[in-house]
């Protein structure tokens, strides 16, 4: 698996996301069709996970997360960028979402919830803000965010 590989499981479904709202019915719709159990889903954690084994994903680290960005809002991502931590039973930095943020969710044990969410996707709309938080095992979580924005509270 490569960077690339990644990139071309989100490139499609960058593309369904573009101009929707980021609200209730898009997490529906992201868990419906591209939740766990589908082609999608399996990809983009595939992806992930063997991303993190060869190093080239979450390699940098601080406060017991490991984290990295892997793409910068690209046009060919419909201008998101793409984020990657890893988590174990522990509480992020708090921050908001100027324009939002959707979440993918992949539990590498098998119980592990984000914000207190299994599997799947959490959107999170405009002007939003949390402390994410992993309990209950260990996760893997990607960061779709809408041109890149993210503010971290000091």
């Amino acid at each position: 698996m490569t960077p690339a590989d990644l990139h071309q499981a989100l490139a499609p479904l960058t593309a369904q996301l573009s101009g929707r709202p980021l609200d209730d019915a898009l997490d529906t719709w992201l868990n419906t069709q591209a939740g766990p159990g589908t082609a999608t889903y399996a990809a983009i954690e595939s992806a992930c996970r063997a991303g993190v084994a060869e190093g080239w994903l979450c390699n940098r680290e601080g406060g017991g997360i490991k984290y990295g960005r892997i793409f910068k809002p690209a046009a060919d991502l419909h201008g998101f960028s793409v984020d990657v931590v890893d988590m174990v039973d522990i509480a992020g930095p708090h921050h908001s979402h100027p324009q939002g943020e959707i979440d993918l969710v992949m539990p590498m044990d098998g119980g592990a919830l984000f914000d207190g969410r299994p599997a799947g996707w959490v959107v999170y709309g405009p002007g939003s803000a949390h402390r994410p938080t992993v309990s209950q095992g260990r996760a893997l979580v990607l960061y779709l965010l809408p041109a890149g924005e993210i503010v971290f509270t000091r």
